[in-house]
């Protein structure tokens, strides 16, 4: 029987490399500071109403002081998906 032929593949070389450039700048640098600050925010309102014993940061809310603080974390949470 007569031995058939042997392809032989050609060498892979990767096509040219192009150099470009990243762009680093988003536009949005302030969402990070915003983002911080909210989170700082909400957790010191939280700390100032148990250390005050619940006088401060507005005697009058009582108790809902905590979801104004978690609040503030909340907000700090939705402006971090604008994060890039």
């Amino acid at each position: 029987m007569p031995k058939s032929r042997i392809r032989k593949k050609a060498d892979f070389t990767p096509p040219p490399s192009k150099t470009t450039a990243i762009k680093l700048k988003s536009g949005r640098g302030y969402v990070a500071p915003l983002m911080l600050a909210l989170f700082l925010i909400g957790l010191a309102w939280i700390v100032v109403f148990y250390v005050s014993a619940t006088k401060l940061p507005i005697e009058t809310l009582g108790n809902w002081n905590i979801v104004v603080g978690f609040g503030f974390i909340a907000g700090g949470f939705v402006v971090s998906t604008q994060w890039k």
